[in-house]
């Protein structure tokens, strides 16, 4: 019985042993926490020991930088090897050699009745030139029918989808007008990262016919004003006769005019136009765009046609609205004689100052007593740079508009 009572006490002495040595050691690991999260009162070391990293903050509150990379790069028009040139297409023989006037202003001038019908077999002297308000010596004048270097640009976005077919027909009833010693090249616009040379300057119906038949529509965020920049700047630039070559230039641009995501703007495109000396006819299809308007903002609409008539304006070319596209063989065949009936005239203007200045343009034509009344269309002005080395507008990359929008 005493054995007994002995083991009973013994078990219950190890039994409370084992609990005074749990509660000493979770005090300790208590303790041993309190402190960690007290700030350290002992002095910092120095050296070169790497310092421990603060962790990322997390939660609802977190502030994640954004990781959107540098600013895209300006649309490049993407190029096709060029067609070996035919030297039989050209105007001007290649061992002729040509003196000309850098100074002087040359200008492509539609004479139209109010009907728009064409005047031809008008003189010299029927015409009168300004500069800025001041009147112009002409230089040299002329009706005779000049080789044409144009471009075709094709918006191929999904918005004129209801009417691609019809617009390749028109398309090709232009480039079926050529003559010899025309050149033509195809551009098909989408986004500003899809603008790209379909068919380089030729003067082939058959590549032309051929690369009309390759386009086909696509989505994307309409670039209207990437595509017209980089089509008349490379109008503009192209030469086969040399640096003599005064060859007529125009661009022939078929869209809807809504512009979504150009990364030029409006400013930069017009201020390069009037370096170029490019005629611009447009096509516009603008019917199915949303005609409604806001408080402060133009509808989708009103703004398509704003660009499209400026565009035409500024450059003495002329635009089309068709509203229903039995109506596209006929402009076809009006921009075609709108090219082939052109007065073309030369001024040595008075101000030489190669100051980078705007000069506004305005050609006046001599009225009969009797019979139509004549109006007489051409560029609005011109900047007085220093010819082909006059500089680019630089595309401004720190604010929004300029840039295409990226995928969401």
């Amino acid at each position: 019985m005493r054995f007994r009572i002995f083991q009973f006490c013994r078990a219950r002495r190890s039994a409370f042993i084992a609990i005074v040595g749990f509660l000493g050691a979770t005090s300790l690991l208590i303790a041993g926490a309190s402190s960690a999260q007290q700030p350290d009162s002992r002095a910092r070391q120095t050296g070169s020991a790497t310092p421990t990293p603060t962790p990322a903050q997390t939660g609802p509150g977190r502030r994640i930088a954004p990781q959107l990379g540098a600013p895209p790069p300006p649309p490049v028009l993407k190029p096709k090897p060029t067609p070996t040139p035919d030297p039989n297409s050209a105007e001007i023989d290649e061992n002729s050699r040509l003196t000309i006037n850098t100074d002087l202003v040359t200008l492509h001038v539609r004479v139209i009745d109010r009907n728009n019908h064409p005047i031809n077999r008008l003189a010299k002297d029927d015409f009168k030139i300004m500069e800025d308000g001041v009147p112009q010596p002409i230089f040299s004048f002329t009706e005779e029918e000049v080789p044409v270097i144009y471009g075709l640009a094709v918006d191929t976005s999904g918005s004129v989808r209801p009417q691609f077919q019809q617009i390749i027909d028109a398309a090709k009833t232009i480039i079926n007008s050529n003559k010899k010693g025309d050149e033509t090249f195809i551009e098909r616009f989408i986004s500003s990262d899809k603008i790209e040379t379909v068919q380089d300057f030729t003067p082939s119906k058959d590549l032309l016919m051929d690369g009309l038949d390759t386009l086909y529509v696509e989505g994307g965020q309409t670039a209207v004003i990437d595509g017209v920049y980089l089509a008349a700047e490379h109008v503009a630039q192209y030469q086969k006769g040399g640096d003599d070559d005064r060859r007529r230039r125009a661009l022939i641009v078929v869209t809807d005019g809504e512009d979504r995501a150009s990364y030029y703007n409006e400013v930069q495109l017009f201020q390069a136009l009037r370096e170029e000396d490019v005629q611009i006819f447009l096509i516009g299809f603008v019917n199915e765009l949303d005609a409604e308007k806001g408080l402060i903002r133009k509808s989708p609409r009103d703004k398509a046609v704003g660009l499209i008539n400026k565009l035409a304006t500024d450059t003495g070319g002329r635009a089309f609205f068709p509203q229903s596209i039995s109506e596209l063989p006929q402009i076809a065949n009006e921009i075609v004689r709108d090219l082939r009936t052109q007065y073309v005239i030369s001024y040595d203007p008075t101000n030489k100052a190669h100051d980078g200045t705007y000069r506004s343009i305005k050609v006046t034509v001599a009225q009969p007593a009797t019979g139509e009344h004549r109006i007489a269309l051409t560029r609005s002005g011109r900047n007085a740079g220093t010819g082909a080395t006059a500089a680019k507008p630089a595309p401004k990359t720190n604010q929004p508009g300029n840039q295409p929008r990226r995928p969401q």
